[in-house]
C-alpha cells in the first residue's frame, strides 16, 4: 500500500491522537464519557442545560422561561420596536415567536399594535403588569440565579466567560 506524501515529500502522519478517558466511571452504572467530554459543544448544552434548569427554578413563581425572560428585557429597553426585529435580535424563529407573543399578550405582560408607519407588521410594548413582573424577575435572576453562578465561577471569570461566549455568538 503506498503511502501518502506531504508536499516536502515527507510521509503523512494520521492526525490521530490518543485522548485520555475523561471522567471515569465511578460506579457501576456510571458510562465514561471519552472524547465527548472534550467537545466544546458537548459542554457548552450541559452548562446550558444547568443553567435554564436553575433559571427556571429561581423564577418559577412567575412562570417565565428563559426566552420570555428575554423579550421581556428587549421589549423594555426597545419599547415599540417591532416583533420581526426582537425575533431575530434572540433568533427565535417567527412561528415560535407569533406563539410566544400570544402566551405573554394573553397574560397581559406585553401588547401587539399595528405599526403607524407600515400596516404590515407590528409594534410591541411591555404593559405596567408585564414592567411589573419584568422588575420582580429581574430582581430574583440577580439575587439568585445570577448570584450563584457567579459564586460558582467568580467574577473575573465571569467577565472572561461573556467575552468568550460573546465571541463564539459573533464570529463562530
Amino acid at each position: 500500500m503506498p503511502v501518502s506524501k506531504s508536499a516536502d515529500g515527507k510521509p503523512l502522519r494520521s492526525p490521530r491522537k490518543e485522548l485520555p478517558l475523561a471522567d471515569p466511571p465511578h460506579e457501576a452504572g456510571e458510562l465514561a464519557m471519552g472524547e465527548l467530554a472534550e467537545l466544546l459543544g458537548y459542554a457548552l448544552k450541559r452548562a446550558q442545560l444547568r443553567v435554564f434548569e436553575d433559571f427556571l427554578h429561581c423564577v418559577a413563581p412567575l412562570q417565565l422561561t428563559p426566552a420570555q425572560f428575554s423579550v421581556l428585557l428587549l421589549l423594555d429597553a426597545n419599547p415599540g420596536r417591532n416583533q420581526t426585529e426582537i425575533a431575530t435580535t434572540l433568533g427565535i424563529l417567527r412561528p415560535n415567536f407569533v406563539a410566544m407573543l400570544d402566551a405573554l399578550e394573553s397574560r397581559g405582560l406585553c401588547v401587539r399594535t399595528r405599526s403607524p408607519s407600515d400596516r404590515r407588521s407590528h409594534i410591541l410594548m411591555l404593559t405596567d403588569k408585564g414592567r411589573a413582573t419584568l422588575a420582580r424577575a429581574k430582581k430574583l435572576v440577580a439575587t439568585q440565579h445570577e448570584a450563584r453562578l457567579v459564586e460558582l465561577i467568580g467574577e473575573d471569570n465571569r467577565t472572561a466567560l461573556l467575552a468568550m461566549l460573546a465571541k463564539i455568538a459573533r464570529e463562530f
